[in-house]
């Protein structure tokens, strides 16, 4: 059983925008200190072995100035790889994309004391005006919160994602995690200057993740 109470404590969110280039970007920032060396956590971000095991199955050229596919996800390049603190790569989710569609997934990290690591990920994105009304951070936030669960009990027990993370999605358990992840992210820093506004974005994303609630 996982503690999910405790494992959603564990991530400080926020949500901002940035500019790339001339283009106005909505952005999404998660923090987690875990239980390993630096060096682990950066493998398990760049061996295609294990991204499979805690993420998705992932295919390409896994190096600087290389491409990369997430298995029924998103796809891009690899920008910036500086081993063992920053990996930045594009990120355009579906195909084809438009010349219009930028987005970018920065992750750093550092040392947090005796065998911690701090991660930082940023994922910066233009959005739909009426989705980000619809949804908020809540509706790329809460996914990303299941990838941090995911690389915190690969780190743990050398496992991760569930064998079928469809039917875990519907179990109790699974819809307890985005429910509670879908409210985080309605009170995330960012987030909650307009609290009517706020509570609606959580109960759209909630209901999106979570369709029998």
């Amino acid at each position: 059983m996982i503690d999910i109470v405790q494992e959603l404590a564990a991530v400080q969110r926020a949500t901002g925008r940035r500019r790339i280039g001339d283009t106005d970007c909505r952005t999404v920032t998660l923090s987690r200190t875990y239980d390993a060396d630096i060096e682990d956590v950066w493998d398990c971000l760049t061996n295609a072995d294990r991204i499979g095991r805690w993420f998705l199955p992932v295919k390409g050229d896994l190096k600087l100035g290389g491409s990369y596919q997430l298995d029924g996800n998103a796809g891009g390049e690899i920008r910036r790889c500086e081993p063992p603190r920053l990996l930045m790569v594009t990120w355009i989710f579906g195909v084809p994309a438009s010349d219009t569609d930028v987005g970018e997934v920065e992750v750093r990290l550092s040392p947090a004391g005796e065998g911690l690591t701090r991660l930082d990920l940023e994922h910066t994105a233009t959005v739909d005006p009426d989705r980000w009304t619809e949804y908020g951070p809540g509706a790329v936030g809460v996914g990303w919160d299941g990838a941090l669960l995911g690389l915190g009990m690969h780190l743990g027990t050398g496992e991760g994602r569930p064998e079928d993370p469809a039917a875990w999605a519907m179990s109790a358990e699974g819809a307890q995690f985005m429910t509670g992840s879908s409210a985080a992210w309605g009170a995330a820093k960012g987030s909650r200057r307009d609290p009517g506004r706020s509570r609606q974005r959580r109960r759209n994303t909630t209901k999106f993740y979570v369709p029998q609630e």
